[in-house]
């Protein structure tokens, strides 16, 4: 795993994500995060757990994101950032939004001045990582200049359907990768993720 870690930093990604969901197959259990290149910013992903242990973990492993992955509400949210700034600032928060065949962009209002940026996830039997993308065609209804990042079983087959997409005005902050670039959970395919930035980078 750690030298995996070191492999995928190597790549210089704008950031690296650490699952800290125990019902995962990515759940990230380690003592400590190996030491990553500054530039690298690291996301901690939570799924409804006490607010305590977010800012433990985020201590520990001196994260630079909170994804928050599960059903938190606002109040929880302004709760974290109470806890938060005693301690850690500047840290950054995303929200998780699960999107099926269809999606309620209104119920983004409540959070819209509380986090840093959304994060829209195919929704499907696991919180994260099911391999498959949902339908695109749903963020034209996107109305808000609130960065996203853009998740969901995303592969080489999508990379001419995102350069397409990120010509539009949508306010795509960035792509996340995952299931499908992994030898098994948690392991990621570096020749693959190699193959997909080079592809990205084409004209």
């Amino acid at each position: 795993m750690k030298h995996n870690i070191a492999e995928v930093a190597a790549l210089q990604p704008d950031y690296l994500g650490f699952i800290f969901y125990k019902k995962s197959p990515r759940f990230y259990d380690a003592e400590e995060i190996p030491k990553l290149p500054a530039a690298i910013k690291k996301v901690g992903v939570f799924v409804d757990e006490k607010i305590s242990k977010v800012i433990e973990l985020t201590r520990k492993h001196a994260l630079d994101v909170i994804q928050l992955h599960g059903n938190e509400d606002k109040e929880y949210v302004l709760d974290l950032q109470r806890n938060l700034v005693l301690c850690h600032p500047d840290i950054l928060i995303w929200k998780v939004f699960s999107v099926a065949d269809n999606f309620n962009f209104n119920q983004l209002a409540v959070f819209e001045n509380k986090v840093d940026a959304f994060l829209f996830d195919t929704k499907g039997k696991e919180k994260g990582g099911n391999g498959y993308v949902f339908n695109w065609e749903l963020l034209k209804a996107y109305s808000s200049q609130k960065p996203f990042i853009l998740s969901g079983g995303i592969g080489l087959e999508e990379i001419e359907t995102l350069k397409e997409i990120q010509k539009t005005d949508l306010p795509i902050y960035a792509i996340d990768v995952n299931s499908k670039f992994e030898d098994k959970p948690g392991l990621k395919d570096i020749l693959a993720l190699k193959k997909f930035i080079a592809e990205r980078e084409k004209k």
